[in-house]
């Protein structure tokens, strides 16, 4: 096995969320391999360029990924986060971005 990753902590933490948006910080640490003060870290980022969003549920966080922005890369077109999403995660339970974008009235990309 080699010492690297194709996919950074920060993707790791979109990958997760997308799985299950109410994970608590400490879960995502643990599920990651990664210190809390470093998920929040990666966390804080991700929420500061827009990528998540923060929504307080009582006592607790949640977060939702904003699958319509783009995927900054310097081949061509980019694309959207959920495109990347779709990719990365198992396609069990999850529909495909253009429906997931139909039932939230997203327009298409």
């Amino acid at each position: 096995m080699p010492s690297w990753s194709f996919l950074t902590n920060h993707a790791r933490v979109l990958l997760a969320v997308a799985a299950q948006p109410d994970a608590r910080l400490r879960d995502l640490a643990a599920a990651l391999h990664v210190t809390e003060r470093t998920a929040f870290g990666i966390v804080t980022d991700l929420t500061e360029a827009g990528y998540l969003v923060k929504e307080r549920d009582g006592r607790r966080n949640r977060y939702h990924v904003q699958e319509h922005l783009p995927l900054p890369t310097d081949v061509g077109r980019e694309p959207t986060i959920g495109e990347v999403l779709d990719l990365l995660v198992a396609a069990e339970g999850r529909p495909p971005v253009e429906e997931r974008r139909r039932r939230k009235g997203d327009p298409p990309a």
